[in-house]
C-alpha cells in the first residue's frame, strides 16, 4: 500500500484505514522498526550487575541483546551464541565470563570469544566472527538507546528534545519500578500514536486532565522526526520553573510531550518523566510499557501528570473503539483539523517518508 498524505494539512486526507488492520502492511513494518532507535532503560540497569539481557521490541524486531559493563565502559552485544545460535545470557548477573549453556562456549564481558571445548582441530579458529557482534548503542543523559540497523545517529532523532531540555537534570531522576507498568491495548500501534499526537480529544475523553490544562493554549509542532506538544497549566497548577534564557520562559508550562518517531513518547512534568514505549504485537494488538522517573517527589500526583493511570485507561478505551470503526467498509480516510491535528498529520507524513 502506498501512503499518500498531502503536505498541506488543509487539503490532506489521513492514511488509509487498511494501515490499522492489514496483516500484509504490518509485516512490512519490521524494516522501519529495525532502523529506529529504541529506549531500553538507563545506566542503573548495570549498577549492581554487569550483564543485563533483553529483546529489542519483542514481537516486531525480536533482536536478543545484552548490555555489559567493563569498568565504566557500557556496550550492547548480541545475546546470540556464535556457535549454534543459542541465547547466551537469560538473567541479569554479575560475572567475568558469559557462558553459553548449550555447548559451553565462553565469552569475555566485552564479547570476545574466550574458550570453546572440543574445537582443537578446527581450522582458522577463533576468528573475529566468533566474537559476539556489537549492537549500536548511544545515550542521552543516562538514558540508553539501541538500534538494530543504524541509519542515523541518535542526535539526529532526539536533537530538538535535547536542545529544549538541556537545562533539566534528567540524569538525577530516579527510576521507580513500582510506578512503572505495562498496558495492553486491543488496537493497532499507529492508532495509539495518532491518539497521543493531538490534544483535540482532551476535553471529550480526559475531563479531569482538561481541568489542569488551558485547552486554547495547547501547542503542537512537528520538528524533523519529532512531534512536540506543550500543555499550558491553569492558574495555580504545577508548572516548570524555566531558566530566564529559555525559549518558553514566561509560559506556564505544565507538560512537555515529545513523540520520537516511530513509537516513543517522552512526557516531562514538574515532578519528573514518564516514558511510554509503544510495542506493536500484531495488527490489532499493542502493549504500552511505561517507565516512571521521579525528580521531585513532593509534586507527585499533582497537575497534568498527576493521574497517568486514569489517562491511560481512558486512551485505551477510546482507541479500542476506533479500532472497531476503522475496519468498517464505510470508512477509509478522514480529514485533519489544521488547528488541532498538526501532530497526527506530521506522524502520517513521516510514515509516508519511511514506510517502504
Amino acid at each position: 500500500m502506498k501512503i499518500n498524505v498531502d503536505s498541506d494539512i488543509r487539503k490532506a486526507k489521513t492514511i488509509s484505514s487498511k494501515f490499522y488492520h492489514s496483516s500484509k502492511i504490518y509485516r512490512k513494518l519490521k524494516k522501519l522498526f529495525d532502523r529506529s532507535w529504541q529506549f531500553i532503560g538507563d545506566t542503573n540497569l548495570l549498577k549492581t550487575n554487569n550483564a543485563h539481557p533483553g529483546i529489542l521490541l519483542e514481537g516486531m524486531v525480536d533482536e536478543p541483546y545484552i548490555l555489559t559493563k567493563d569498568n565504566e565502559n557500557i556496550r550492547c552485544l548480541s545475546n546470540v551464541c556464535t556457535h549454534r545460535g543459542n541465547i547466551v545470557c537469560n538473567d541479569s548477573c554479575k560475572t567475568k565470563t558469559l557462558v553459553c549453556g548449550y555447548h559451553g562456549r565462553q565469552f569475555e564481558i566485552d564479547g570476545k570469544m574466550k574458550f570453546m571445548p572440543e574445537f582443537d582441530d578446527v581450522a582458522d579458529f577463533p576468528s573475529k566472527d566468533d566474537n559476539l557482534p556489537e549492537i549500536e548503542m548511544e545515550s542521552w543523559k543516562n538514558l540508553i538507546f539501541i538500534i538494530n540497523d543504524k541509519k542515523c545517529d541518535l542526535s539526529e532523532l532526539i536533537g530538538p528534545m535535547a536542545e529544549r531540555l538541556d537545562w533539566l537534570p534528567v540524569n538525577e531522576f530516579k527510576y521507580k519500578p513500582k510506578l512503572s507498568r505495562k498496558y495492553k491495548v486491543n488496537a493497532n500501534w499507529a492508532l495509539y500514536c495518532d491518539n497521543y499526537l493531538e490534544g483535540f480529544h482532551i476535553p471529550f475523553v480526559h475531563k479531569d486532565l482538561n481541568k489542569e490544562l488551558e485547552y486554547e493554549d495547547y501547542f503542537t509542532q512537528g520538528i524533523e522526526n519529532i512531534v512536540l506538544q506543550i500543555g499550558i497549566g491553569k492558574d495555580g497548577e504545577n508548572t516548570f520553573d524555566l531558566p530566564e534564557n529559555h525559549q518558553d520562559y514566561g509560559k506556564d508550562v505544565a507538560a512537555y510531550y515529545f513523540f520520537l518517531f516511530p513509537n516513543m513518547m517522552f512526557n516531562f512534568y514538574p515532578w519528573g518523566l514518564s516514558i511510554n514505549i509503544v510495542k506493536p504485537k500484531s495488527p490489532e494488538y499493542t502493549e504500552i510499557e511505561y517507565f516512571t522517573y521521579v525528580w521531585k517527589e513532593e509534586l507527585m500526583g499533582k497537575g497534568a501528570g498527576g493521574d497517568l493511570d486514569k489517562v491511560e485507561l481512558e486512551d485505551g478505551e477510546i482507541v479500542e473503539s476506533v479500532q472497531k470503526g476503522v475496519k468498517s467498509n464505510s470508512y477509509d480516510r478522514g480529514r485533519y483539523s489544521p488547528k488541532r491535528e498538526i501532530g497526527v498529520h506530521h506522524f502520517h507524513s513521516l510514515l509516508q517518508k519511511y514506510y517502504k
